[in-house]
């Protein structure tokens, strides 16, 4: 049983088909520039070539007739016809209050994502527009919705509401909902799994650590406590974004540099972050190299960003009386060993011990998954990869029973 995984973004279209029978992927790629000149598809099949097809794609929906000829082709596709696919799995951003789970693709569920456009300006839109293109082109093939924010919808009232009168909440839906809920998810199950407990049994903090990076508490499988909001702005300072601030800042910044909101808030979400405070780049790869060499502001956008997981996990850790595991995921945390042991350092408090041995070997010697806590440490602590593609599929197969 082969199912297709479509991200959709404003002007680009990521796919993965994957063999369900082995959990493997079958090809990857991205339809890129659509609407815009220089379009083109990146296609690659695995254990072969990568193809670059450069084509006209006005819209979605072209980009998706290119995507399953691209899938079909004699030369470089990987299956021989459309009908191969038994579903199509869509990554969404914002589920609002209305959507907690996974869900069957129809026109309800297509109002709640229209609905949402507000709370997901740079993303709904996009999605939406990636499920009418797949229904376009595949009208009989059933599909799937699987939210980023559904996985965060068990926090408990103390956790996702605002202190601002509640009203805002009744009329528009002002709470925290949290992102990164399909990686937060994959990382229980998958930890669970790799020490033979039950996700009911343990209690984690896994830190989704990229260009967008939040942190989720999780007790007994269930989200309690996350660190992005209304909006993937708040929480930690990342590549971009800057993360939680005093709101005060908002208005007087406007004043003074006479921004209007929408200037605003691509200051927060496009100028800051660690890019804004090194005012060198938002590529942690980058801001290493330059500390290493003595660039203070490098140094410092590193310090901040490390300072904040830090005092998300023990805010966690008071949360759920205690933790087991830490995990680091994403592009940082998978592959900085640097920011893993600035994160854990001085939590002596919490039996939270790094193996720097360890640590400085994943990526590396030990892979890419693994233990580095040392023997000693109370706490165990894991780099696993997140696999969100793969979580789309399972919930795909699930919810259609297939």
């Amino acid at each position: 049983m082969k199912i297709l995984v479509i991200n959709a973004g404003s002007s680009s279209l990521k796919y993965q088909l994957i063999d369900m029978t082995d959990e493997s992927v079958l090809a990857k790629g991205n339809a890129e520039r659509i609407g815009i000149e220089d379009s083109i598809l990146k296609h690659l099949p695995t254990g072969r070539e990568k193809v670059e097809i450069p084509a006209p794609m006005k819209t979605h929906t072209e980009a998706m007739k290119l995507v399953i000829k691209t899938l079909i082709n004699p030369e470089y596709g990987v299956i021989k016809d459309m009908d191969e696919i038994a579903a199509v799995g869509h990554r969404v951003l914002h589920g609002g209050a209305k959507i907690f789970q996974s869900v069957v693709v129809d026109d309800d569920v297509k109002k709640v994502i229209k609905e949402n456009f507000d709370l997901g300006p740079l993303h709904n839109p996009a999605n939406l527009m990636g499920i009418e293109a797949c229904q376009d082109v595949m009208p009989n093939t059933p599909m799937v919705a699987v939210f980023d924010t559904a996985f965060h919808q068990t926090m408990p009232e103390e956790a996702y509401m605002y202190a601002l009168p509640y009203e805002a909440y009744e009329k528009y839906s002002i709470r925290r909902y949290g992102f990164h809920g399909t990686s937060h998810r994959y990382i229980s199950k998958r930890i669970a799994k790799l020490l033979g407990k039950s996700p009911e049994s343990i209690k984690i903090i896994t830190c989704h650590l990229g260009n967008g990076s939040s942190v989720a508490a999780i007790n007994g499988g269930k989200c309690v406590d996350t660190s992005m909001g209304l909006t993937p702005l708040e929480g930690l300072p990342m590549g971009t974004r800057c993360g939680s601030i005093d709101p005060a800042i908002i208005p007087f910044l406007m004043e003074k540099e006479d921004m209007t909101p929408e200037e605003m808030n691509v200051y927060m979400n496009k100028k800051s972050g660690v890019l804004g405070i090194s005012g060198l780049s938002s590529d942690f790869r980058d801001l290493e190299k330059a500390a290493i060499k003595g660039d203070k502001k490098a140094t410092l956008a590193l310090d901040m960003f490390c300072y904040s997981v830090k005092k998300y996990i023990g805010a966690y850790a008071a949360a759920m009386d205690g933790v087991d595991y830490i995990i680091f995921t994403a592009g940082i945390g998978e592959n900085t060993p640097s920011v893993r042991e600035k994160v854990c350092a001085n939590l002596d408090y919490m039996g939270v011990k790094i193996d720097k041995k360890k640590n400085n070997q994943i990526p590396g010697k030990l892979g890419k998954e693994g233990c580095i806590s040392a023997n000693d440490s109370k706490v165990g602590i894991y780099v696993v990869p997140t696999n969100e593609e793969l979580m789309i599929a399972r919930d795909t197969v699930e919810i259609l029973g297939l």
